[in-house]
């Protein structure tokens, strides 16, 4: 008796912890999924006043809200492009290619990645005003690049660990030059390393405040949008478009589950 009891009571912690760390983790969203759908019209938007549909309507006339989110947009996918690019190139080379230095490299890369986001905001304003470069659109992407570098070539590289060689060699005894056998054997077998890279310097890049923050200028992002209204409250519609982003992120989860990373583990 006294083993099933503690048995039990052993199963509802279990299930009460889970609840409770499912609650934490998703309940935000819940409630910002629920605000989109809010009724109120009045100043914090907090109380629930009944279900509509009108801020997702209203989302369109409100334009500086979505001109922001088209910045943040334009900026995550040219430096998501420029990343990759560079954090493959760069994490192939380091794999291939012994040198002097190699070492102090490989330790500098975690530099970006641990460093206070406000200290790597100060030091590219420094750098882009001595350098005369204006702060816009230019600057967002070089900044956006600078700290998504990193977490490619670190995807990347853990996909070449077990990377076999032989398959090269045998793609160019068969008669494939290098560059055929880059983009038709290396590139293939590295896809998931790359396209979860790209994934994480996407979603660094929609959800960087601090040192866009720095750099903006004129230019303003989504994430800086929604900090300027919080003194106010967080308006229904901006709940709208975030709960818009949100179904977009799920859908693009689940396309890349059953699709690029699907098709390496075939390939494997």
């Amino acid at each position: 008796m006294k083993r099933k009891r503690k048995a039990k009571v052993k199963k509802f912690v279990s299930i009460l912890f889970c609840v409770l760390m499912y609650l934490f983790l998703f309940l935000p969203i819940m409630v910002i999924v629920s605000g989109s759908f809010n009724a109120t019209h009045t100043k914090p938007y907090l109380s629930w006043k009944g279900f509509t549909f009108d801020w997702y309507i209203k989302l369109w006339d409100n334009t500086s809200l979505l001109a922001s989110f088209g910045n943040t947009m334009i900026i995550a996918v040219v430096s998501t492009i420029v990343a990759t690019i560079i954090g493959t190139l760069a994490a192939i080379g380091m794999y291939r290619y012994r040198f002097k230095g190699k070492g102090i490299l490989n330790g500098l890369l975690y530099i970006p990645v641990v460093i206070p986001e406000i200290v790597i905001g100060i030091a590219l304003l420094t750098i882009f005003s001595r350098v005369n470069i204006p702060r816009g659109m230019l600057t967002l992407i070089l900044a956006h690049v600078s700290f998504c570098v990193p977490f490619v070539i670190f995807n990347v590289r853990a996909r070449l660990s077990g990377y076999d060689k032989s398959i090269e060699e045998a793609s160019m005894d068969l008669g494939a030059n290098r560059v055929v056998t880059f983009f038709e054997v290396t590139l293939p077998v590295l896809m998931p390393g790359i396209g979860g890279g790209a994934l994480l310097a996407f979603t660094l890049s929609i959800d960087d405040v601090i040192i866009s923050y720095f750099v903006n200028g004129q230019t303003k992002t989504y994430p800086l949008k929604v900090m300027e209204s919080i003194k106010s409250g967080v308006a229904p519609d901006v709940n709208a478009l975030s709960t818009l982003i949100l179904i977009g992120t799920i859908l693009l989860v689940v396309f890349t589950q059953s699709g690029i990373f699907k098709k390496g583990k075939k390939e494997d």
